[in-house]
């Protein structure tokens, strides 16, 4: 018999208070109620809306139905996307699933809302079932667990993880250890009463404390785009939506990423560095990206961590073998030992045009060894990039970078998850 692991959603696997928080204000207002302290609308992550709302805001029956209907309203709309995946789920649900276990989630929130946030989130691809209550009737959540297990389960090992005590009376009910997710909404003295059979601080102590083996690798992206693009902008923009998402992020930067880095990247873009040789600049940005792959990149990535890096080799290929003429194979052969076999999964390129994106550099500070090159140097760095392009088409997301940054930041942020679902999907498929 595989093993079982349940969990929570809201305080377990998503961050949910924001859209939660909302929707139970946008309800009171409309009734006309005060809109409830922090510390009772904590009190609504977990249990039963119908309940919270008479128990937390002394409604009678008839009124919290009413107030249920109306939270659901602004949910469905809106509240169901004020909502982030913790750090370190994606990694957890990945490698529980890679190892085999049956991997399911037991809630209190509505079934087809439930299914719309995982979906959403794109964590519906590692569970083997999602149990959550109709919207005509209130399930109690020792029976939604037993729903999530398998049916030929008697009495093998099986957990229950979750952050109220609804979670854990459910779970023991049902026969399961029970994990208390101490990152979660529940209070300390909510643990100590309902008596869970073990505790996670942390989502990390909860991986430590399922054993899970082999780590699930994480992934490796990189930005480009000529000086002045707007890189900076977009890696943040980039990063929030990542981290919504639950991915851990990693930054780091070429030339640099690691001590022994930073110091090549210092005498690299040294203005006082003029007469440094073509021959010698593409040497130390190989030695700088070695480096950068031993101390930083390959680690993030092993550990499961999204390694998001402001350049790497395709800078090289664009700058040293376009715009130094150093050319392609030349420069790709120099990295050759460099990269060590790492490519980046996907590569972001802001698409804007040489001439467009140094009249944004030069009006945002002193320009830097490289950025003082002549406009040929930089139309050369333009084709170079552009043939990289049609090399490696299945690698790169293109955007237009000329347009407002939130509007760049959105789509950048849909193509990059559509892409990194579509490898969790076939990594899953090949397992």
């Amino acid at each position: 018999m595989r093993r079982c692991v349940i969990f929570d959603l809201d305080g377990t696997l998503t961050r949910s208070e924001e859209g939660i928080f909302n929707c139970v204000r946008y309800a009171a207002a409309q009734l006309g109620m005060e809109e409830p302290p922090v510390e009772v609308l904590r009190r609504f992550i977990g249990p039963p809306l119908k309940y919270s709302f008479m128990h937390e805001l002394g409604m009678d029956e008839k009124t919290a139905e009413e107030a249920t209907g109306l939270y659901r309203q602004r949910y469905q709309k809106t509240g169901l996307y004020e909502n982030s995946v913790y750090p370190g789920i994606r990694r957890l649900l990945a490698g529980l699933k890679r190892q085999g276990d049956w991997v399911a989630v037991a809630t209190g929130k509505p079934q087809k809302t439930s299914e719309r946030v995982l979906e959403h989130f794109g964590l519906s691809k590692w569970l083997d079932r999602v149990v959550g209550p109709d919207l005509s009737a209130d399930a109690g959540k020792a029976e939604l667990i037993r729903r999530a297990l398998p049916e030929d389960w008697k009495d093998g090992e099986a957990y229950m993880v979750g952050d109220r005590r609804f979670d854990i009376e459910g779970g023991k009910a049902v026969g399961l250890k029970t994990v208390w997710a101490g990152y979660g909404y529940g209070s300390r003295e909510e643990y100590l009463e309902c008596g869970a059979d073990l505790y996670a601080a942390t989502v990390q102590d909860l991986i430590s404390l399922l054993d899970l083996s082999p780590v699930t690798p994480g992934w490796f992206l990189s930005m480009e785009g000529l000086d002045g693009s707007g890189k900076s902008t977009q890696l943040a923009l980039l990063t929030g939506a990542l981290e919504q998402y639950g991915y851990e992020v990693v930054h780091s930067r070429e030339p640099g990423g690691c001590m022994i880095s930073e110091k090549i990247r210092e005498i690299i873009l040294d203005r006082a560095n003029q007469g440094m040789t073509p021959e010698t600049e593409a040497l130390l940005y190989a030695a700088s990206r070695a480096q950068h792959v031993h101390d930083t990149i390959r680690p993030a990535v092993e550990s499961g961590r999204l390694l998001l890096s402001d350049r790497y080799i395709d800078s090289s290929v664009a700058y040293q073998g376009g715009g130094r003429k150093l050319g392609v194979d030349e420069v790709m052969e120099i990295n050759r030992y460099a990269v060590d076999g790492l490519y980046p999964d996907i590569t972001v390129f802001l698409d804007l045009p040489h001439d467009k994106a140094l009249a944004r550099r030069y009006q945002a500070s002193v320009p830097d060894r490289m950025e003082m090159e002549d406009n040929a140097f930089h139309s050369r760095v333009e084709e170079a990039y552009r043939k990289m392009l049609e090399m490696h088409m299945e690698r790169f997301v293109t955007v237009d970078a000329s347009g407002k940054p939130e509007e760049i930041g959105k789509e950048i942020a849909q193509k990059v998850l559509e892409k990194l679902d579509r490898m969790e999907m076939n990594r899953l498929t090949e397992r």
